[in-house]
């Protein structure tokens, strides 16, 4: 099942399991496995041989979903509280090394309040995620869920391939991974970290973190973003010797979407929650308080020249601070025609590497004829039965080159000077879309199962309305130095007018706006009471 690097690798791993523990396999068909059984049965003989005496496997485990498999804890109860129903393998192969290191004793590597407040959860809280292999965003609900599992004996977690257990998919119309239910009830879709869904269940948290928020100390530069142009600005700022704080509501952003990266100077490829994290740990490197999953809501300037700026967050808790960088970035955008917003998560989809696999055989559209929007639908076209593309220009403005490919593909029709004016539906899910033709008015409707939407970006800037200055596109305008027309703001990023929406242009940025605030600082006196 693993190759030998793989096998070299888990086993380098599983030294670190201090705990003994049981894999418990429930199988389809225990005494002539089928060919998924197989597959499972030998995915954890590899675990086995590799833990080194420290973990064992049986196969009369009686799990409904079949094949599935249960790690069961060294106290021998009989109440198996994380189970992978499939193969947890691609993206996931990480969750399930995690997995198995914490069920074995090795600590995550996780807040220690954040651990605290998962063992404090008190309930009956049954999860169930479904995942597929290609998506990048579903480790991180994937390990989530899996740890909260582990840590407290009254969270269940089980953890779902769609592509595995594709009639139980199309029963629940999952059409967008992860997609997470508690206790049967639909829960939540798209990446989450464990401090969201923990936050979600725990209906205090809300209001201690914003008294915790708001006791801190003021900071002398606070930047709100945690992207590639807010990471270099909390670099650059750090390094000056000064207190930081980053307010992010994901640190990463955007970068976190991105599957392939291939164009940032040194680094010769790699993807986006692998940059993401990178990003994270030099900013942590450098003693920089980072506070995640901080949604900003409001702007208050400095009353005079020395006073301190207020950042007001979603959740009542209030930042200070002498000088304030913006780095909020900028999310995809939507097509706003009727039956995309009804049909969100049933058939219209955004990210074509994790939801694409859930597709498989059926037929989709791609709105959009850029990069991103060509890209996509010659990746879906290996997936699914037929990709119809529709442009709004009159020609497709991706490189000729993705151009070219898209136009060999014998499952792809393109339509151009194409307006989409409606996604369709029957209540519950997608089933079709209907573009005018913008030289005749003519209508078609196209009957189709999913609609992938790649239309370019909008900045997260409606917050700042009336605050301070924005571009007709809601842009923060910046001159070349990252001021804002707030004296003490600066800005840099997607969110700014700055052209050409790149990460390296993004952190370059974001080390001037920080260079910019530290200028400002050394220059502005701290006003006295």
């Amino acid at each position: 099942m693993l190759d030998d690097t793989l096998k070299a690798q888990l086993q380098a791993y599983l030294q670190r399991v201090t705990q003994p523990f049981e894999l418990v396999a429930s199988l389809a068909n225990p005494t002539a496995p089928t060919e998924t059984d197989g597959q499972v049965k030998q995915l954890l003989a590899d675990i086995v041989a590799a833990s080194g005496g420290k973990i064992s496997a049986r196969f009369d485990g009686n799990n409904a979903r079949k094949p599935s498999f249960n790690l069961v804890r060294p106290n021998g109860g009989t109440e198996l509280n994380l189970t992978f129903a499939g193969l947890p393998l691609g993206h996931e192969f990480t969750s399930l090394v995690l997995a198995l290191l914490w069920t074995g004793g090795h600590p995550p590597k996780v807040e220690a309040d954040v651990i605290e407040q998962i063992k404090a959860l008190d309930g009956d809280f049954n999860f169930e995620v479904y995942m597929s292999l290609s998506c990048h965003n579903c480790p991180d609900v994937v390990q989530a869920l899996s740890l909260m599992a582990i840590l407290n004996p009254k969270v269940k977690a089980t953890v779902i391939e769609g592509g595995m257990f594709q009639d139980e998919v199309n029963e629940r119309q999952v059409m967008a991974v992860p997609s997470t239910y508690l206790n049967g009830v639909h829960f939540g879709s798209g990446r989450m970290l464990v401090e969201e869904i923990v936050a979600k269940i725990d209906t205090g948290a809300a209001a201690r973190d914003a008294a915790k928020l708001s006791a801190k100390d003021p900071y002398e530069v606070l930047i709100v973003g945690g992207g590639p142009a807010g990471a270099a600005a909390a670099v650059y700022a750090a390094r000056k010797g000064i207190r930081v704080g980053v307010a992010a509501e994901r640190f990463g952003g955007q970068v976190n979407d991105t599957m392939a990266i291939e164009n940032y100077i040194s680094v010769l490829e790699t993807d986006g929650p692998k940059f993401a994290a990178a990003l994270e740990a030099q900013v942590r490197h450098y003693g920089v308080d980072i506070m995640n999953l901080q949604l900003a809501a409001k702007l208050v300037p400095a009353a005079q020249e020395g006073d301190l700026v207020d950042v007001h967050l979603a959740n009542g808790g209030v930042l200070k601070s002498r000088s304030v960088i913006l780095s909020t970035g900028a999310r995809w955008r939507n097509v706003n025609c009727p039956g995309e917003a009804e049909y969100r998560n049933k058939g219209v989809a955004y990210c074509p590497h994790c939801d694409g696999p859930l597709f498989k055989g059926k037929r989709v559209s791609v709105i959009g004829g850029g990069n991103s929007g060509v890209e996509a639908a010659i990746d879906l076209a290996g997936i699914v039965s037929h990709v119809t593309l529709v442009e709004f220009a009159d020609q497709l403005k991706a490189d000729a080159v993705l151009v070219n490919k898209l136009k060999s593909l014998p499952n792809v029709t393109i339509h151009v000077n194409a307006q989409t004016t409606e996604i369709t539906g029957d209540g519950e899910k997608v089933n079709g879309l209907v573009f005018k033709d913008r030289a005749t008015g003519e209508e078609t409707l196209v009957p189709l199962e999913g609609v992938f939407v790649q239309i370019g970006l909008v900045p997260n800037t409606e917050w700042l309305k009336g605050t301070l200055e924005l571009s007709r596109f809601g842009e923060i305008v910046v001159d070349a130095k990252g001021h804002t027309s707030v004296p003490g703001v600066f800005a840099a990023g997607d969110c700014t007018t700055v052209p050409y929406k790149q990460i390296v242009i993004a952190a370059g940025e974001g080390a001037k706006a920080a260079l910019s605030a530290f200028d400002h600082l050394i220059r502005t006196p701290v006003a006295t009471a």
